[in-house]
């Protein structure tokens, strides 16, 4: 089974999942058909299957597999759901099928699949990683740390199990919970980017934004430069006041793969460097793809406001614009004392 890290897992500023979008960085209620295991009289009682119908069985899970390379997956899960009937104890049926409804998005399936796989051998590791896996993916963050800690005590060393439960602990906003996972990871497999990435979004959750931008530049050496990586490192460099590296990245960014989030980003940024009119350019090129995004409107309100103090308040029209542009943010959220402070102080 090829498996991938959440996405999820390459988690930004606004929001901590990742992603988690498993399957690449951050984005993604299922329905559960077997709930425990049968008592070991029940599993005991099972019909013993005929070899005839054993061998029909494995040969219909070849043929499923030829089916699905093909891109035939309707057929594929019909000759494994045949395979099944002939012999409903072969695990690599349901494995294959919940790797199909993993491919075709399908988690619901895909953790019923897995599910089953896991009861009949519950110390195949693959079984038990992709249960946790579409647990993950249906948002059932602590079911899945419980199937990703069975997995590990199977594989101690899988890169893929320690990844996975560091961003689901992430995820429920345990970072440090997430550490020892994520550092495993990466020690399992130093050269692996998102593993990087990963080791880095803990340490800024937990506010150690040095060590995070070590991670994140390591990750940088070793991996495509994704919008959430660079977004991350954006983040960190700001909070440990390497502003000009800060506004360098987000630049990039924005000539790449602009962004609401880069945009305000970029401008608060250039706010921090005094570079006011770079500042207020950015905020707004922000608000020109999201008119409603509150963080860049403060940013646009605040620079427009500095503005205004630094004209030794004669520019009166800043000061009418920045209050109109931190209204319009509070009326999007109210829940912002800060700046309603602000609107009491200058309106």
């Amino acid at each position: 089974m090829k498996r991938s890290a959440p996405s999820g897992h390459h988690l930004v500023r606004a929001s901590l999942a990742a992603t988690a979008a498993i399957g690449s960085l951050l984005t993604v209620s299922g329905c559960v058909l077997f709930e425990g295991r049968p008592p070991r009289e029940q599993q005991a009682a099972a019909p013993v299957q005929a070899p005839a119908q054993q061998v029909r069985a494995r040969e219909r899970v070849e043929k499923a597999l030829e089916l699905e390379q093909g891109g035939d997956t309707a057929a594929a899960l019909a000759e494994l759901s045949r395979a099944i009937q002939d012999n409903p104890r072969l695990t690599t049926a349901y494995l294959s099928m919940g790797e199909i409804h993993r491919k075709t998005g399908n988690y619901e399936a895909m953790e019923t699949s897995y599910a089953q796989a896991s009861r009949l051998e519950p110390n195949n590791f693959d079984a038990v990683y992709g249960h946790g896996l579409a647990l993950q993916l249906l948002n059932r963050l602590s079911d899945a740390i419980r199937e990703y800690l069975r997995a590990l005590q199977i594989k101690p060393n899988d890169r893929d199990a320690n990844l996975n439960v560091a961003t689901a602990y992430l995820q429920l906003g345990e970072a440090q919970q997430a550490l020892p996972y994520a550092r495993r990871a990466m020690e399992v497999d130093v050269e692996h980017g998102p593993g990087r990435v990963n080791l880095g979004a803990v340490y800024a959750a937990l506010g150690r934004h040095r060590e995070a931008v070590l991670e994140f530049e390591a990750a940088a050496n070793r991996m495509d430069l994704t919008p959430e990586l660079l977004l991350n490192m954006a983040d960190s460099l700001g909070k440990i006041n390497r502003h000009r590296e800060m506004a360098n990245t987000l630049e990039r960014l924005v000539r790449e793969r602009p962004s609401v989030g880069a945009w305000e980003r970029l401008g608060f940024a250039r706010f921090k460097l005094g570079e006011y009119d770079a500042s207020l350019v950015a905020f707004r090129e922000a608000l020109k793809l999201d008119p409603r995004y509150y963080p860049a409107l403060n940013g646009e309100g605040v620079t427009l406001l500095n503005q205004w103090l630094l004209s030794n308040r004669a520019d009166d029209e800043a000061r009418r614009n920045g209050i109109a542009a931190l209204r319009r943010s509070v009326q999007i959220y109210p829940s912002q004392p800060r700046i309603v402070e602000l609107l009491s102080r200058y309106n």
